[in-house]
């Protein structure tokens, strides 16, 4: 009876411990703790800690609270000037309505990122489509990604999913059409180089002819008032020797300097010898005549 006694207690000391570590739930910080009853969620847990469930009753599934990568397959999309590219692409995501997470999608992650495989693939052929090659390949520094992001809106809502961030790791042309497409971008941008090169020599020259008809006008100016200052100058100049030559005591020594002009004049080459008549007006001169 003692040893039966005893076999009692070890027994119901394992049937203790068995109900205990199956009612108690352990979360951690990184993830969320889902009590299911009869398979059906009945609360969640998302604070880290201890807490307890009822044994064979409740059940317990975990998800995972941290920030979710998933890696796209690449895919062709073709432009709206029908040019196909070959998109490469992965996205952050988590599990911001875990029990919503669970209702829609049986809290697997395989599932949901299946769904969100579908959701990001078609928001990314919508948006590629309605956008030519150029503005393709021009809009790979963000500018894609946050049309795709904003064509994709609230769409994960639905499933207790918040998408993060949508990144493009390849987006590029395919290999057989590569060369040719880049050699038609360089021509168009040669042309376009051209082109300015054209519209600046043009205003340049515009520049210039304008210039150069301001500068003929002001040459013409000054030539003009350069004239008048010389007539206005030979003018005084004829004043003032209409003035002197007016006095009848300064019209004597006029003339003997003008003689001596004309005489100087006259002296040229080595022989400086002046033969003159007795008659003659500057001989006279020097006669005192």
């Amino acid at each position: 009876m003692k040893k039966l006694k005893n076999i009692s207690l070890i027994l119901l000391v394992l049937v203790l411990l068995i109900i205990g570590s199956s009612s108690i739930v352990v979360t951690n910080e990184n993830e969320y703790s889902l009590i299911r009853q009869f398979g059906k969620v009945d609360h969640v847990v998302s604070t880290a800690g201890v807490t307890f469930k009822v044994p064979f009753v409740q059940s317990v599934d975990k998800l995972p609270k941290e920030i979710l990568l998933y890696d796209l397959s690449s895919s062709d999309v073709i432009t709206s000037d029908k040019k196909t590219m070959i998109c490469d692409s992965y996205i952050l995501w988590r599990i911001n309505d875990p029990l919503k997470f669970a209702q829609t999608l049986n809290s697997s992650i395989s599932n949901a990122e299946s769904r969100l495989d579908t959701i990001v693939y078609n928001s990314t052929k919508n948006i590629i489509s309605s956008t030519t090659q150029n503005d393709v390949i021009s809009g790979r520094d963000g500018e894609l990604a946050a049309a795709i992001m904003n064509n994709i809106g609230n769409t994960t809502e639905q499933y207790g999913i918040e998408l993060l961030s949508f990144e493009t790791k390849q987006l590029d042309l395919p290999s057989d059409n590569k060369a040719a497409v880049y050699e038609r971008m360089i021509s168009e941008r040669e042309n376009i180089s051209a082109t300015y090169t054209a519209e600046g020599s043009s205003e340049a020259q515009k520049i210039r002819n304008t210039t150069d008809k301001e500068v003929n006008v002001l040459l013409s100016e000054a030539n003009k008032n350069a004239e008048i200052l010389i007539a206005e100058g030979e003018a005084e100049y004829m004043r003032i020797l209409s003035e002197a030559y007016a006095d009848e005591s300064k019209q004597d020594f006029y003339s003997f300097v003008r003689s001596l002009d004309a005489l100087k004049a006259s002296m040229t080459g080595d022989n400086k010898t002046v033969i003159l008549s007795p008659d003659s007006p500057i001989a006279q001169i020097f006669y005192g005549r």
